[in-house]
């Protein structure tokens, strides 16, 4: 690493130090006024919340990274929009800004493919709660389904499914999921309900295989 570089590198730490004890919304405001380790922070910060978003719509049709880098530019919006006298957060007004930029790409993508454009946001909705960042879509993304329009259901039927969901998985699996959607990792899910790693991810793959069956078998009605 040359001189300027590690001089760089040293001096965004300690900035980044700085930083960590401060209110997002008064590092918006430093990067609103030109500081560039603010900018580069708050992306640093939120570049996972943005995966998270967009990951819950990269099957609707729209090439995934595609669908992250719509999400990054609307961080970037929320940066420069956001006003200090909002009764808002940062937080709040960022989700606004990514989920508004990721539809508008989408809308774009379900156009091209004469997809119904109500009906792209049915999956997008927090399986656990409101809170949570974790969607059905997650749960979906590794399932045998490969054709977007597959996916695409109506609203109603997503809360179907969420209903349905109780049902058709045992008290493990309800478990296991609930835990999963919270955010906790596989390690963290086997301490809290005293079993093996293996045993929760071979609860998930029935999970995942389950709601495989009943989306098809949904499909062939």
């Amino acid at each position: 690493m040359e001189a300027t570089e590690l001089l760089s590198s040293l001096a965004a730490q300690q900035y980044y130090l700085t930083y960590s004890d401060m209110a997002d919304e008064e590092i918006v405001e430093l990067a609103q006024q030109g500081e560039q380790f603010a900018v580069e922070y708050l992306v640093d910060k939120y570049k996972n919340f943005v995966r998270a978003k967009a990951r819950s719509y990269f099957l609707i049709g729209a090439d995934k990274e595609d669908i992250i880098q719509e999400g990054m530019i609307g961080l970037f919006k929320a940066i420069r929009d956001y006003k200090l006298d909002k009764l808002t957060s940062f937080r709040a007004f960022a989700e606004l800004c990514i989920t508004r930029q990721i539809i508008t790409a989408i809308k774009t993508a379900t156009r091209q493919k004469h997809i119904p454009l109500n009906s792209y946001v049915s999956l997008n909705k927090p399986v656990y709660d409101e809170e949570s960042d974790r969607t059905l879509i997650d749960i979906l993304s590794t399932t045998k389904i490969t054709n977007p329009e597959e996916i695409i259901i109506s609203r109603e039927e997503f809360i179907f499914i969420e209903k349905k969901m109780g049902e058709i998985l045992s008290s493990l699996e309800w478990k296991v999921l609930m835990a999963y959607l919270e955010g906790k990792s596989y390690q963290e899910i086997a301490v809290e309900l005293k079993r093996h790693v293996k045993s929760i991810d071979n609860a998930l793959q029935r999970v995942k295989r389950k709601l495989e069956k009943y989306l098809e078998d949904r499909h062939e009605l």
